[in-house]
């Protein structure tokens, strides 16, 4: 083949190899375009995020992300299948993650809610305090990985289900059994002899979401990051929290930081 040819043919290869990187789900061009769309999966929390769509949870994912023109498509999953599905990138984040819970996906700069941890056991046992977690046989849901986020825990158990908490409790398989408020409320709510019980608070966790480690993971955390910065700023999600009698999460400090980000 002759010079001439040979450069025609290197030239069409070059233009080709570029077409394909293009092309390529991790290309810069595609990395940094904005889905139209968030898979969110979560387990069930009453009054949070139900298998209708209702609850604060949604009220507040919806706020944050469809004025950004992002359309919210919630799934309902155990919780370990919900973090499951977003590290294989099955889904786009899951709600009611702590601060870098697992391995392999994305956290957000800004939280958007706090987890009001509580303990639950009887009231006929002395209350207890953080600082004695360790003496004490404590019980939570399977995943949620408490003692990586409470002080001198030694001894606790995993449990599938919430349905006989108050029985494990009444036969001393646990002492304690430790969750969110709305959480260890309802459970109360199952008994006629709620004074038999003692409920402890014993910390606040900030909420985030989780993201897949992904071209769309990255491109919507930095939708949550920014949004969040403006509706923390203008206090948009005040009504919200008010609507569903939960506390506002944010302070001063927090308005500082989104006002700060905007700058």
């Amino acid at each position: 083949m002759g010079g001439i040819g040979k450069v025609l043919l290197l030239g069409l290869s070059l233009l080709a190899t570029g077409l394909c990187v293009a092309a390529e789900p991790g290309g810069s061009d595609l990395r940094t375009e904005k889905p139209d769309d968030i898979v969110l999966v979560s387990e069930q929390w009453n009054a949070y995020t139900e298998a209708d769509g209702t609850g604060l949870g949604w009220d507040l994912m919806r706020e944050v992300f469809e004025p950004a023109g992002v359309k919210v498509q919630s799934r309902i999953e155990p919780y370990t299948r919900a973090v499951g599905l977003v590290q294989r990138g099955e889904a786009d984040a899951w709600v009611g993650a702590y601060e870098n819970e697992v391995e392999g996906t994305l956290y957000p700069k800004w939280h958007y809610d706090i987890d009001e941890v509580y303990a639950l056991g009887l009231a006929s046992h002395p209350a207890p305090t953080l600082q004695n977690l360790g003496s004490y046989r404590l019980a939570w849901v399977r995943g949620y990985e408490f003692q990586h986020y409470l002080p001198n825990v030694v001894h606790f158990n995993e449990v599938a289900r919430r349905d006989h908490i108050l029985s494990m409790l009444e036969h001393g398989r646990a002492d304690l059994y430790i969750d969110a408020k709305p959480e260890v409320d309802f459970i109360l709510g199952q008994t006629k002899a709620p004074q038999s019980y003692r409920t402890t608070y014993l910390t606040a966790i900030p909420l985030y979401l989780s993201f897949a480690d992904n071209a769309r993971g990255r491109a919507l955390r930095e939708v949550f990051d920014e949004r969040m910065a403006r509706l923390v700023r203008s206090g948009r999600l005040k009504p919200i929290f008010a609507r569903w009698k939960q506390p506002y999460p944010f302070d001063a400090s927090d308005v500082h930081s989104a006002g700060s980000a905007g700058q």
